[in-house]
């Protein structure tokens, strides 16, 4: 729809109008063109339009970018160096191998909950590599445990515990195995 330019009067009217409203952000001021003697003819408004050269296309907006996950913990660095050297000692290990999801998820739980009792601090679970594509012939995926894993330490009842999960020292399991540790 093409615009047309304001009478003086609807112009007072809107700048009352104007004046009354709470802006949602800030803005920047645009510039109040002045007039000369009387209202600007139409012509000299489209010839103020029309633009010289090529008109880029319109621009889409930028896709949202998802959710980044909670970041993790940092420990000091003590606990770091014993990780990198392998000297941090688990408390306890457990190995989810062989089960199904939900068995593993409720082992784990159980693990969990002995731990905050018995107040163990560092567990070695051990889930297997994960593996990026299935071997030929192979039917079912591998590596499900370790892919869930993660979200099942943060919708456990004890999430509130866990200070850290990083991956093992190659002498725990490496990649297949991984360290939760949990605040005292």
């Amino acid at each position: 729809m093409p615009s047309r330019l304001l009478s003086p009067e609807e112009r007072d009217l809107w700048q009352k109008l104007a004046r009354t409203v709470t802006p949602l952000r800030r803005t920047r001021p645009k510039a109040v063109i002045a007039e000369a003697e009387g209202a600007p003819s139409p012509e000299s408004f489209a010839k103020a339009l029309k633009v010289k050269g090529r008109v880029p296309p319109e621009r889409t907006p930028a896709p949202i970018a998802p959710a980044r996950p909670a970041p993790v913990p940092v420990l000091d660095g003590s606990w770091e160096k014993k990780i990198r050297s392998g000297q941090l000692a688990p408390d306890i290990s457990i190995d989810l191998h062989g089960l199904n999801l939900a068995a593993a998820q409720m082992r784990l739980e159980r693990l969990l909950g002995d731990a905050a009792v018995q107040g163990w601090r560092v567990l070695l679970v051990v889930t297997g590599k994960p593996r990026p594509a299935p071997l030929p012939g192979e039917a079912r995926k591998r590596g499900a445990i370790r892919a869930e894993i993660g979200d099942w330490l943060v919708r456990s009842a004890h999430a509130h515990r866990i200070a850290s999960v990083r991956q093992a020292h190659p002498r725990h399991g490496g990649d297949g195995a991984l360290y939760i540790i949990l605040r005292r």
